[in-house]
């Protein structure tokens, strides 16, 4: 194949523990990429906690009167529904590839986060709105009963965080989660000092304004989840990877004089794609040069599945060279 001019060669085409191995016009390889972590028992554990306590907090606010303990619990029930989506989205990226899901379903992890973003910026809507109606028309709360609900909240909250706290560097579905439940432990820690306010003051207006702080901080907290969700359901490259340093390694290999219609995107929350035309006047390089390219690129950039399509001088141009043209 070395004297074709627009061979299609793949280089890092890493599924799991999959070994390389050859293919038309190239080969594929470039190390191994280790799926992620799996969080199954973590996801069960935390669902199954912060269900019992929604019931429990919702049971107490509404006789309390609380209003900051009915908001709680109804960004707590929000947050086991994203526990469900998220860990239905780490089952659903491990399922192997079909000929009309040729990646697979990787993609769920992202359209997970996208949901999760949404769903709780949604559901503190509505806590701001009820919060609102409680300040037009205030009720009496009983303070001890919040702070003591509350609690228990911060430690179940703070448990579940800690169930994640391993993987929230590399997958923003496990980020999600882990962001979620400590904003939560930070929630019930304002939540048990409004109590505490109400019992030596006796303002119950304290309440409803509690509850517009923590819809605040929910915002405040999800707004980057769902920039980071957004960008990655738009194919945009990843925040950690420098696409102009990118260009430039692949630039200097030896043997390449151009290189156009370069693109990464992430295929799934924790896995990168690449795929890029290179003209090489010697023509085509051979696999050891597209086995050592993926290995580079999996190491340096943490790209693991890159397709490269190897380019003549000679002969017509490809008509993807301009930068304008995808």
């Amino acid at each position: 194949m070395a004297g074709r001019h627009h061979d299609h060669d793949h280089a890092g085409h890493d599924h799991g523990h999959r070994h390389s191995h050859g293919g038309h016009g190239g080969g594929h390889g470039g190390g191994h990429v280790h799926a992620p972590a799996s969080f199954g028992r973590a996801f069960a554990i935390g669902i199954v906690l912060n269900t019992g306590f929604v019931i429990v907090e919702a049971g107490y606010g509404f006789a309390s009167q609380s209003m900051a303990l009915v908001a709680d619990a109804g960004h707590n029930l929000s947050d086991v529904l994203g526990l469900v989506v998220a860990w239905i989205a780490s089952v659903l990226v491990k399922r192997r590839p079909s000929s009309r899901f040729t990646y697979g379903l990787r993609g769920s992890s992202i359209l997970a986060a996208l949901f999760n973003a949404v769903f709780l910026l949604v559901a503190t809507g509505a806590i701001i709105w009820e919060a609102i109606l409680r300040i037009m028309d205030p009720a009496p709360v009983a303070g001890v009963t919040v702070m003591v609900v509350a609690g228990i909240g911060i430690a179940i909250n703070g448990i579940t965080a800690w169930l994640f706290a391993s993987g929230k560097g590399s997958d923003i579905n496990i980020r999600g989660a882990y962001l979620h439940m400590m904003a939560d432990a930070a929630v019930s820690l304002g939540v048990v000092l409004a109590g505490l306010a109400i019992v030596l003051t006796g303002a119950v207006w304290i309440d409803p304004v509690v509850s517009l702080a923590i819809a605040g901080l929910i915002v405040w907290m999800t707004w980057g989840l769902l920039r980071d969700s957004v960008v990655m359901a738009l194919s945009a490259v990843p925040p950690g990877i420098d696409p102009e340093a990118v260009r430039g390694f692949l630039a200097a290999r030896p043997g390449v004089s151009a290189l156009h219609d370069l693109h990464i995107w992430p295929m799934s929350t924790t896995e990168i794609a690449l795929t890029a035309h290179l003209v090489m006047p010697a023509g085509h390089p051979g696999n050891a040069f597209l086995l050592g390219l993926a290995e580079d690129l999996r190491r340096t950039f943490g790209i693991g599945h890159a397709t490269v399509q190897i380019e003549g001088a000679d002969g017509p141009a490809c008509h993807l060279t301009p930068e304008d043209v995808v």
